[in-house]
Order: structure tokens, then sequence, then C-alpha cells
């Protein structure tokens, strides 16, 4: 089984950057998707950015222009980085990586999520 690692999280002031990484546990050779997730208190669990296997990227509106989301060759380790960071982008951080696939009846791979770390961003 496939376990993800966060890294990168922290406490930033407003207009400042982080970069965010996502490691896995064992060697990812392709998936369907590729994601970063937040979760700020009192919210629901909303999808940031996707990559696919094929390198299609997809952000959410409210980090157009100021989030990328990008990849090694290899596909992992899996990268966010974020630029003008404002408070409203307080959040657990999340990577998700779907490498399910389909043969007739049979559905195999996974659906795998990290612990989540932590972006603070206060003045």
């Amino acid at each position: 089984q496939v376990q993800l690692f966060e890294s990168g999280g922290g406490s930033v002031q407003p207009g400042g950057s982080l970069r965010l990484s996502c490691a896995a546990s064992q060697s990812i050779y392709t998936y369907n998707t590729a994601s970063w997730y937040r979760q700020a208190p009192g919210q629901p669990r909303e999808l940031v950015a996707t990559i696919t296997g094929s390198g299609t990227i997809t952000y959410a509106d409210s980090v157009k222009g100021r989030f990328t989301i990008s990849r090694d060759a290899a596909k992992l380790p899996l990268y966010l980085q974020m630029n003008s960071l404002t408070p409203e982008d307080t959040a657990v951080y999340y990577c998700n990586i779907d490498t399910t696939g389909r043969k007739g009846w049979t559905t195999y791979g996974g659906v795998y999520w990290g612990q989540g770390t932590q972006v603070t961003v206060a003045s």
C-alpha cells in the first residue's frame, strides 16, 4: 500500500510564498490524477489543483495565477508552489493520488491521501 507524506507547510506573512511537497513510500509510475486539496477550519475540503497522468492541469478559481502544481518527470514527488498567499489560504493541505484502473469487473490500484500539512498565513 502506498503512503503519502506532505511537507513544506508552516507560517508565513501575507504576500509570502511556500512550496509544498508530496512524497510516496514507494515508487508510483503512473496515476489518473495527482491533486492538492485543502480544508480550512469549519469548511469542507476543497480541491485546489489537479494534474492528470497526461499532464493536464486544473486550478480552483481562488488560486489561479498564484499557485502552481508540478511534478518530477517520474510523476512524483508532487509539488505545489504557492505565491502571494493571503489569510484565506490558511488551511490544512492534503496530497491525493488516484491510481485506480479497471479490467472487466476488477478495480485495481487505489486512492491515497497524505496526513496533511498546516499552512497558516497571518501578519
